[in-house]
């Protein structure tokens, strides 16, 4: 009876002894970083969970070193990042962090279709270099060493164009708030007047039929590592001809040839995902108002987008969206009216329509498989070759299998005489294939049928310089 007692005295001390030990507090004494040969240490201790100093749970450490590798991957500052904990005694652990920093100025050639995508461009417009716009694009990314961005472009062919862009994420010791402003002008020859058949209908000049400038400044609050609010205060001017005019009175919400305005947009988002451009895990949350002021001709939009990637296993990863976004608008003008088509208000499948209306809903389900990996070897033994590969980055792919659906809505107060696809609900389902690899290269090919019986294969994607 004694040694019965005994035992499971002895066992109950083992167990809590396990417990406790699992659960033990450790201290990060010290975090050391390397590889950072331009980008400040600050911004990536900003993209930690914890600091030194920091007491934690022995069991959350894993977890908190993946979410750290995340964050510092989703900065687009990096190649790849490694975190490794060494224990200086039962208490106190370091921390160190192993960055592979990408290129970050990219003074490139400029060459990009005008129209909403590229299969639009290639099929529609057949792939007419008279819808193309060229010259240069001028990218410093992380231009101080503090995450800040940089865009100048010189853009000719299709669109006139002159942009400046420059984002700087923080302005104040804690880091919390950021700044960044913008200015553009534009002109171009040819102008999307009308929606005919849920299909962009444009007319061509031989001098340019519309113009015009933007110009704005956003305040950015990030009051920690996933949430940010964005405060946008603008103004602008835009213009057609004439001829413009004749084509579609009603184009500008003045019904005039020419308008200016001013406006102000709220963002908010939260974003907590393992990849950004490729998610498996985690979530992310949009929320956006937008307010336009110009005489009687404001007009108000609501956004609402949610996405959320649910990682069955290693392989297999659910992948859902929902969008939604309205429209009070004074007056049925035809820009206010572009809707499902535009930003990020797609639909699989309908990659050759656009549909105007009010207000619009659309939700989308994904089941992602990954099918094969393989990454590039980088010496093939020729000397002068592998003296070039040795300062690329190493190159790996991942190839991804999917199958999705979506369905859609989008009400028209005053829908078109030639629109099929306004109030009325829309599906399309399809499979693809989703190549992913270095630079955020993201390329999605895809086999859709709608409900209209249109089939067929459609291109997506791009890289992140």
């Amino acid at each position: 009876m004694f040694k019965s007692i005994a035992s499971a005295g002895i066992f109950l001390l083992l167990f809590l002894g396990i417990h406790f030990q699992s659960n033990a507090q450790i201290k990060i004494a010290r975090i050391n970083i390397e590889g950072n040969v331009k980008t400040k240490s600050q911004i990536i201790l900003r993209e930690l969970p914890y600091s030194v100093g920091s007491v934690i749970s022995k069991d959350s450490l894993s977890i908190l070193n993946t979410i750290a590798k995340n964050q510092l991957i989703n900065t687009s500052l990096f190649l790849d990042a490694t975190i490794t904990t060494n224990y200086d005694d039962s208490t106190n652990i370091g921390i160190q962090i192993q960055v592979s920093e990408r290129w970050y100025l990219f003074p490139i050639p400029y060459f990009r279709w005008v129209d909403r995508n590229f299969n639009e461009w290639w099929s529609t417009q057949h792939h007419s270099l008279d819808r193309v716009n060229y010259g240069l694009n001028f990218k410093q990314a992380n231009a101080s060493g503090n995450n800040d961005k940089l865009v100048i472009g010189l853009i000719t062919g299709y669109t006139q164009q002159a942009v400046v862009k420059y984002q700087f994420p923080y302005i104040d010791k804690k880091m919390r708030f950021g700044l960044g402003m913008g200015w553009q002008y534009y002109s171009q020859k040819e102008l999307n007047y009308t929606t005919r058949f849920d299909k962009q209908v444009f007319t061509k000049t031989v001098q340019p039929i519309q113009s015009g400038y933007r110009a704005n400044l956003n305040v950015l609050y990030r009051p920690n590592l996933f949430e940010r609010h964005i405060l946008q205060i603008g103004f602008g001017n835009a213009n057609i001809t004439d001829s413009g005019l004749i084509a579609q009175p009603k184009y500008f919400p003045n019904y005039q040839p020419s308008f200016s305005y001013i406006d102000v947009s709220a963002a908010f988002t939260k974003t907590r995902f393992d990849y950004n451009p490729y998610p498996t895990h985690g979530s992310s949350h949009e929320y956006s108002i937008y307010q336009r002021f110009s005489g009687g001709n404001n007009l108000t939009s609501f956004q609402l987008r949610d996405v959320i990637a649910h990682k069955i296993n290693k392989a297999n990863t659910l992948w859902f969206e929902s969008n939604m976004q309205a429209k009070l608008m004074p007056n049925q003008n035809y820009i206010d009216r572009k809707l499902v088509g535009y930003g990020t208000m797609q639909l699989n499948g309908f990659d050759y329509y656009v549909i105007d209306g009010n207000a619009a809903g659309i939700f989308k389900a994904e089941w992602h498989h990954l099918l094969t990996s393989f990454t590039v070897p980088k010496y093939s033994g020729i000397g002068l070759i592998d003296q070039i590969t040795k300062r690329l980055p190493t190159i790996k792919y991942n190839f991804w299998l999917k199958a999705f659906t979506n369905v859609g809505y989008v009400y028209s107060e005053h829908p078109s005489n030639t629109s099929k696809l306004s109030n009325t609900l829309l599906k399309t389902f399809g499979v693809g294939l989703d190549i992913i690899s270095v630079y955020d290269l993201v390329i999605k090919i895809d086999y859709s049928v709608n409900q209209l019986g249109d089939k067929g294969v459609y291109l997506h994607g791009g890289i992140n310089f």
